[in-house]
C-alpha cells in the first residue's frame, strides 16, 4: 500500500498489489472524489513502476472529465475512462442491453473487460418487450464465453436468456424503468428470485461489478483450458 498526497492534501493509498492477489488491479471510483483526486491518483499510477496493470476510472463526473482526458486515456465509454489496456485474452464476453437506458451501465462493463484484455460482443436494445430482437441475437451470443445481461424494469432478461442458452449469466439490474420500479429494486429483487438456475446477480446499475465476475469466471476458464 502506497500512500499519496493529492492536491487538496488528503491522503490515499493505492493498493498496488490487488492484481498479484485477486488477478485485477483496484479501479478508482471518482464519485465523491475532487478533480483532483483523481487525476492525482492515475498520474501515480501511470507513472509508478511497480504496476504497469490496466487502468479503469468508473463514474467519471463532468467536473473531473477534462483533468482525466488531458491523461490521455486509451477509451472514454460514458462515465468510464480506461489506460494501459491488457493484451487480448481467450476470452470473449457478450453483454445484452435491454434498452438504450441502461447504455451507460453496459459502457462501463464493457469499457472494463476491454481494460482487462477481454474480447467484448454487444447488443442493444434487445429487451423482451420485443422478443425477436432478442432471438435474433442468439448467434451472437452463442459464441461468447460468458454473457452480461444489463436490464431495468422488471429485469425479466436475464431469466429469459438463462433458459434459452448454456453460458454462465451475469444479470446486471438498473434503476431505468416506470413507476414501480423503485429506481431498480424492481429488477433486483426479479433476477434474484428468477426461476432460472445459474444466475449471478450484482447490486443496481454495478456494470463495474459483473465486469469483475465476469473476470474471475475468464480467468479460471483460461486456466483449465
Amino acid at each position: 500500500m502506497t500512500p499519496a498526497a493529492p492536491a487538496d492534501g488528503h491522503e490515499h493509498q493505492l493498493d498496488l498489489d490487488r492484481t498479484r492477489r485477486v488477478g485485477m488491479p483496484e479501479a478508482i471510483y471518482c464519485q465523491g472524489k475532487t478533480s483532483d483526486q483523481c487525476v492525482a491518483i492515475v498520474s501515480e499510477l501511470l507513472t509508478d513502476g511497480r504496476s504497469n496493470d490496466a487502468i479503469v476510472a468508473t463514474r467519471v463526473q463532468a467536473d473531473q472529465l477534462d483533468g482525466l482526458v488531458a491523461l490521455r486515456p486509451s477509451v472514454i465509454a460514458g462515465t468510464t475512462l480506461t489506460w494501459r489496456p491488457r493484451p487480448a485474452s481467450g476470452t470473449t464476453v457478450a453483454i445484452v442491453c435491454a434498452g438504450v437506458s441502461d447504455i451507460t451501465v453496459a459502457d462501463e462493463a464493457r469499457a472494463t473487460l476491454e481494460a482487462l484484455g477481454h474480447t467484448v460482443i454487444s447488443r442493444t436494445d434487445v429487451g423482451v418487450a420485443g422478443l425477436h430482437r432478442l432471438t435474433d441475437a442468439l448467434p451472437d451470443l452463442e459464441q461468447a464465453d460468458i454473457v452480461i445481461a444489463v436490464a431495468g424494469m422488471e429485469g425479466a432478461l436475464a431469466t429469459v436468456l438463462a433458459g434459452l442458452i448454456p453460458q454462465p449469466i451475469v444479470a446486471v439490474p438498473t434503476s431505468a424503468g416506470y413507476g414501480t420500479s423503485f429506481e431498480g429494486m424492481t429488477a433486483l429483487l426479479s433476477m434474484a428470485a428468477s426461476c432460472a438456475p445459474g444466475i449471478a446477480l450484482v447490486g443496481i446499475d454495478n456494470g463495474y461489478g459483473a465486469a469483475c465476475v465476469a473476470h474471475r469466471m475468464a480467468t479460471l476458464r483460461e486456466r483449465t483450458t
